[in-house]
């Protein structure tokens, strides 16, 4: 069993009772953190009920709200229980119909899940306004995959193994730029099976989410898309040049586009800017939210870090959401920076008056090097402060009046 990091979160928030909304990818594992949730549950001697709207006999107690709570009632009583409901996106206006449910003010803790699509990102969320907490379970982090590989012998003290045991962490690196995070693949012992799994979820992908969920009729068009995007991993996205490549339009497109990011497959990142003029700010950035899922579109899985820059692009895409957690519940955003005359940043926290520029080096640093590009925006934007974002070097310099932190990968 592979440990997440957000059944913690979870367990908290049992006593609340706004609703526990769980999303994220399909198949990242929300069902098994689900059944570990109620498991707990039980053991403590709690009331549970678990329904699944995947499973046709579940779905027949979701034809009325009152069908509903008769099952609930059967099976837990007029007291206090905890009813989990899976694959919420399944029922047609599911906001609604659980904004009344919570709306009786009944004794029922809900903890609710479904993949990412329209129904569950838009509808449920609107709905539910003020009566939900969203927890957004993605593919087994990198520290996930190195507690499970090490038997959690380090659980509370990975920053450590990681500066003592660096030919093992360059290994595990390797393994997860390779293979990604999806806990089936993980657990997958050849490479063939291996395949065969992420095969198995790319094309569940594209039946339930994007043919059934989101009513996208050309699906071969939005494969295509989930393709050529993997190849262009760091890089700026070309709506027009898609577009011609695909054979679709531009207005296509940009739903494709919306689509993947609303099922957790892609993030755009936008770019940074202050003068419009002088920086290109219509394009955005494209990174995937499974290394693994990429490196299969591009058909290079198992084999993603042997190109000459295919290891970098991986990394930066990992780095892309190591600061992407580090910052979500801040007010903070991220962003890159690439000016007209070629200059560019790979990431930007941008905290409103303060900015902290961050390059990524997918090396071994020997000593402090500062790229011409991070120089351009220190001598433009005076920032306090600037990360390089590398393997292993852990430096500070001073570049004018900005402190240049060299950081290895795996503190931030």
């Amino acid at each position: 069993m592979i440990k997440r990091y957000i059944f913690e979160e979870l367990k908290d928030h049992l006593g609340k009772k706004e609703i526990a909304l769980i999303t994220g990818p399909r198949q990242a594992g929300k069902t098994t953190v689900m059944f570990l949730l109620k498991r707990y549950l039980d053991v403590k001697g709690a009331k549970t009920v678990f329904l699944n709207l995947d499973i046709e006999a579940d779905r027949y107690h979701f034809v009325s709200q009152e069908k509903l709570l008769r099952k609930i009632e059967l099976e837990i009583g007029k007291g206090n229980g905890y009813v989990f409901i899976d694959e919420i996106q399944r029922k047609e206006n599911a906001g609604v119909f659980l904004k009344g449910i919570y709306d009786m003010n009944l004794p029922y803790k809900f903890i609710v899940s479904g993949s990412g699509s329209l129904e569950l990102k838009e509808k449920i969320h609107e709905s539910l306004a003020g009566r939900k907490r969203i927890f957004e379970l993605n593919t087994i982090s990198f520290d996930e995959f190195v507690d499970f590989k090490t038997d959690y012998k380090y659980e509370n003290n990975l920053r450590q193994f990681f500066n003592v045991e660096q030919e093992k962490m360059r290994q595990f690196l390797a393994e997860y730029l390779n293979f990604g995070g999806y806990p089936r693949v993980i657990l997958e012992e050849t490479l063939a099976e291996k395949k065969k799994i992420i095969d198995e979820i790319f094309r569940s992908y594209l039946e339930k989410d994007i043919s059934y969920l989101l009513n996208v009729d050309k699906v071969d068009a939005f494969s295509g898309m989930a393709k050529v995007l993997a190849s262009q991993v760091g890089n700026l996205v070309n709506y027009s040049e898609l577009a011609g490549t695909l054979g679709v339009s531009l207005a296509t497109i940009k739903n494709y586009l919306w689509y993947a990011e609303k099922t957790f497959v892609i993030k755009l990142l936008p770019p940074y800017f202050r003068n419009k003029r002088k920086e290109i700010v219509k394009s955005p950035i494209v990174y995937f939210s499974d290394l693994g899922l990429r490196n299969y579109a591009a058909g290079i899985f198992g084999a993603a870090t042997q190109g000459p820059s295919d290891g970098g692009f991986l990394f930066q895409n990992l780095i892309f959401y190591l600061l992407a957690k580090k910052i979500e519940s801040s007010a903070a955003s991220l962003r890159f920076w690439r000016s007209k005359d070629g200059a560019e940043v790979d990431f930007i926290i941008n905290k409103g008056q303060e900015i902290i520029p961050i390059e990524v080096k997918y090396k071994d640093l020997e000593a402090p090097s500062v790229e011409k590009s991070m120089r351009a925006f220190i001598k433009k934007y005076k920032p306090p402060e600037a990360w390089v974002i590398n393997l292993s070097l852990k430096q500070d310099i001073q570049i004018e009046k900005t402190n240049i932190r060299f950081i290895p990968f795996y503190e931030v």
